[in-house]
């Protein structure tokens, strides 16, 4: 999986780009009309409840801005919060506050409801001994702000990206040939360039579990698309192998029905790909 550095680095490129995007030449509005010695705070408001996320996004914005920016923080990332709450309160240079004003809304904003999501699937699941996954189904260019909400909100990162996990997915399988010759290429692959990663592979029916068994490399089964009868069979026959892990279709109302017959991760899309933002301000205050 991705290195803490590596997540780390992903975040500053994002909060540099997002700088540069929106920035560009200055912040002209208020280079017009804030005197540059002028200092003041302003506060982030909660006008929603769910789980917040960002604080810590957000600290490091204001640090990217303007070292001269303190946060004092009076809700931590991953808190339930309600309407009224301030989540914390920012004070420094007036021009560099609104300069990042945009950018922690924007990025607190989705990742509060991603976690949120994710705590409510979380909830459903107490109790099985099944965890929640996010996918690449995320938005371009920010995957790791959406990742890092996922966390945030209780649930497990899938691999990050193409190039930390081996993942052999039905178009790999058909592509290739089928299961066995994608998996003994795979392997030669594997030993060829000296790499250590896992392998996770996906099954669209009981003969493919049966090929992927036979192979005896999977480190992970991707039952794909089975209903809960099925599921319930591939568990059986897949037992302590490999992990298990179910996709395709899984909502609110399934979700536990798949996690009750065994299944080791449910993976979803819908975490990062079907949120409402959460509805915060960054408000100045005396």
């Amino acid at each position: 999986m991705i290195s803490q550095e590596a997540f780390q680095n992903e975040i500053q490129l994002i909060i540099a780009n997002a700088v540069r995007e929106d920035v560009g030449s200055g912040d002209h509005s208020s280079l017009a009309c804030i005197p540059e010695n002028a200092f003041g705070k302003a506060q982030l408001l909660v006008k929603d409840k769910g789980i917040l996320a960002g604080v810590e996004f957000a600290r490091q914005v204001f640090k990217y801005i303007d070292s001269r920016l303190r946060m004092t923080v009076h809700v931590q990332d991953g808190t339930a919060v309600k309407f009224g709450d301030i989540a914390f309160v920012v004070q420094g240079p007036q021009q560099s506050i609104l300069k990042a004003e945009r950018l922690v809304l924007n990025a607190m904003q989705r990742m509060s409801a991603i976690a949120t999501k994710t705590d409510y699937f979380v909830q459903v699941l107490k109790g099985t001994k099944t965890k929640i996954l996010d996918t690449r189904k995320t938005t371009p260019g920010i995957r790791a702000l959406e990742k890092w909400a996922v966390t945030i909100g209780g649930g497990v990162n899938h691999r990050f990206a193409l190039y930390d996990v081996i993942m052999l997915k039905d178009n790999h399988i058909d592509f290739a040939g089928g299961v066995a010759n994608a998996l003994n290429l795979t392997t030669e692959y594997i030993k060829l360039n000296q790499l250590n990663l896992k392998i996770i592979v996906e099954a669209r029916d009981m003969d493919e579990i049966k090929d992927i068994l036979a192979h005896g490399v999977a480190d992970r089964i991707l039952i794909d698309n089975f209903n809960i009868h099925e599921t319930k069979e591939a568990v059986a026959l897949i037992g302590n192998q490999c992990q298990t892990e179910s996709s395709g279709g899984i909502d609110e109302v399934t979700l536990r029905h798949y996690a009750e017959c065994g299944v080791d991760f449910i993976s979803s899309g819908a975490l990062t790909h079907s949120v409402y933002n959460m509805d915060l301000s960054l408000k100045a205050v005396e």
